[in-house]
């Protein structure tokens, strides 16, 4: 079994985003010292690192240095060779583990493996052929989504099929060729994530269900608490308990659910940091950040209660008309509103730049307020 490694260690994070970024302050926060790799030297997270390497994910020599000193490593998005973290994990112990990034950076073996532990999904079938596409939706139905097997996120690599009438070539083509999984549409009412925390001797820490809303594909706006019944939120919290239990987890794990009618469906995974659980660093008693952190590195796991309601709203490169930076004084002027920068540089429409918190006595006055302060910007 490894032992903990206690503030004073340090800890190594595979990418430079804003995820290792809010990570990194919170390992730096506990008295860890912080190690990032990334291929880019401009990354935002290597501002706050004590070192930051800039080499490819297959650059044997700097894995090497940069693994050298590290008591653990971790990751901060999905989008590495799993091969990397595998010779990492020769010398350091790495989490999550390489195993669970193949599983989740790859939506066929993601929904193959929800399937074979029993875990509710929606109907699905891999496609490699525009051949085998045409058989798919015979069985799965319309309306479907074909989506590529890698390298999605905030709604790239889809393609909505709505009905027969829909060009099957095109939506192959659209995928570039590759192998794709066919999803059944969900006529979901509501979009849930649950954040869970798991050590490598088996403790875990769930965070209550938030709700989610997208515009254009991208979160828009986290509502924490979710608005759901209390054996709704039981039951989300229990599956993703179970997941991160037979996923063999050792980190933090995001699980985005549907909701409908009062059913729960799970839709994707995420071994890291979630956009959605944003809110938690001023609105609960442990953040995801410092959460993830201590699951790592095999620490006691903080509280995961909210102190108060909150609404976390995304602020996306859009808003820096002309590449002018935001007048932030109203966010700033309102006390209950917390304002988070990246320092990522050059905005760009989807861009996410930064995040805007608020909490209140009430649920839906965190909203309102939070839709304002984003609608004044």
């Amino acid at each position: 079994m490894e032992r903990p490694l206690l503030p004073g260690g340090t800890v190594g994070i595979l990418g430079g985003g804003q995820l290792g970024r809010m990570s990194a302050l919170a390992a730096r926060r506990l008295g860890y010292k912080v190690r990032t790799f990334d291929p880019s030297a401009s990354a935002c997270a290597a501002g706050v690192a004590d070192e930051h390497i800039t080499a490819e994910w297959n650059d044997i020599a700097a894995l090497q240095r940069f693994a050298s000193g590290c008591g653990r490593i971790t990751l901060e998005f999905e989008n590495i060779p799993p091969a990397t973290v595998e010779l990492l994990s020769k010398s350091v112990p790495c989490h999550p583990s390489a195993n669970v990034l193949a599983i989740c950076q790859n939506r066929r073996r993601e929904k193959e493996f929800l399937r074979a532990s029993g875990i509710p999904c929606a109907n699905f079938a891999v496609v490699s052929s525009l051949t085998e596409l045409q058989a798919a939706v015979k069985t799965v139905g319309f309306p479907c989504v074909l989506k590529t097997a890698d390298f999605g996120y905030d709604g790239k690599g889809q393609f909505k099929l709505p009905t027969e009438a829909a060009d099957l070539k095109e939506a192959w083509d659209k995928i570039g060729g590759a192998v794709g999984v066919l999803e059944a549409w969900v006529p979901f009412q509501l979009e849930i994530s649950v954040l869970v925390a798991r050590t490598v001797d088996g403790r875990t820490a769930v965070y209550d269900p938030a709700e989610n809303i997208h515009r254009n594909h991208i979160l828009h706006l986290s509502i924490s608490p979710a608005r759901i019944s209390e054996s709704t939120s039981n039951e989300a919290k229990s599956l993703a308990v179970s997941i991160a239990e037979k996923i063999d987890l050792v980190g933090l794990l995001a699980v985005e659910m549907f909701v409908k009618d009062g059913r729960i469906i799970v839709n994707e995974l995420a071994p890291r940091p979630h956009n959605s659980g944003h809110q938690t660093f001023d609105a609960h008693q442990t953040s995801q950040f410092e959460q993830h952190i201590r699951a790592v590195c095999g620490l006691p796991l903080g509280g995961t209660k909210p102190f108060v309601p909150s609404a976390m709203v995304n602020l996306l490169g859009d808003l820096w008309r002309g590449g002018q930076e935001p007048d932030w004084t109203k966010v700033l002027a309102d006390p209950s509103a917390k304002l988070h920068l990246y320092d990522k540089g050059k905005a760009a429409p989807g861009r996410k730049m930064g995040h805007i918190t608020v909490t209140s006595s009430t649920l839906e006055e965190a909203i309102r307020r939070a839709e304002a302060l984003h609608a004044a910007l």
